[in-house]
């Protein structure tokens, strides 16, 4: 199967098995999934619902977050992993968006990584969800199952693999298939154990093929 088969084939199954896929974080404006998606690093989104039902009922605007110590945003973020570092990063977050962004969310890549704990795989999310701007945000979830299923070959960094799977899937498919790859991963694909004959994308997938072939 050559390369060019593999991601139709892979497409294709999605298409047809889940054709609708989108971010499992709740969010009712930019804002507040800028700040989710700041809460998700190394945290589960289950978790995050959580943490963000109360957070944004105190903190509902980026206005609001800018004007408070970071030791009160701290006790509402403190079941998440890195509470400290987050706590700081959304109020220096809040306060570059009322400052520098006249209080909106940019819809470009660079300049939301100007912005305290907005990585390039947070700035992704947000002009993919937000903008529907053609990106690939990629977090273990992707990273993991792009090399399994064999979209991506020798790829050793999250950049890597976001140019291997921009330059194999068109544009206008690629905000729902980042969310394919990110949901196969967290129930089917998982980590330790991948859950292999529930898989639908066994057939042609790299991982399963090296590791049965014997049986």
């Amino acid at each position: 199967m050559t390369q060019k088969e593999r991601y139709e084939k892979i497409i294709d199954y999605f298409k047809k098995n889940k054709p609708v896929a989108e971010t499992e974080l709740e969010y009712n404006s930019p804002f507040e999934l800028l700040v989710a998606v700041i809460l998700s690093a190394q945290c589960t989104d289950k978790r995050v619902n959580v943490i963000t039902k109360e957070l944004f009922k105190r903190f509902p605007t980026a206005r609001h977050l800018a004007q408070v110590e970071v030791a009160e945003v701290f006790d509402y973020i403190r079941s998440c992993s890195y509470p400290n570092n987050k706590a700081k990063h959304l109020v220096g977050m809040a306060k570059m968006l009322i400052e520098e962004f006249d209080n909106q969310v940019p819809s470009d890549i660079e300049q939301l990584q100007k912005l305290p704990g907005v990585g390039r795989k947070t700035a992704n999310v947000i002009v993919s969800v937000v903008f529907n701007i053609p990106a690939m945000a990629v977090d273990t979830h992707v990273f993991r199952v792009s090399e399994r299923l064999g979209l991506t070959e020798n790829s050793r960094t999250p950049l890597e693999t976001e140019k291997q799977l921009v330059s194999n899937i068109s544009s206008e498919l690629l905000p729902i298939a980042h969310h394919w790859l990110i949901l196969h991963g967290r129930y089917t694909c998982v980590a330790r154990k991948p859950l292999c004959s529930d898989c639908g994308l066994k057939i042609f997938c790299k991982y399963f093929e090296q590791n049965n072939k014997n049986s």
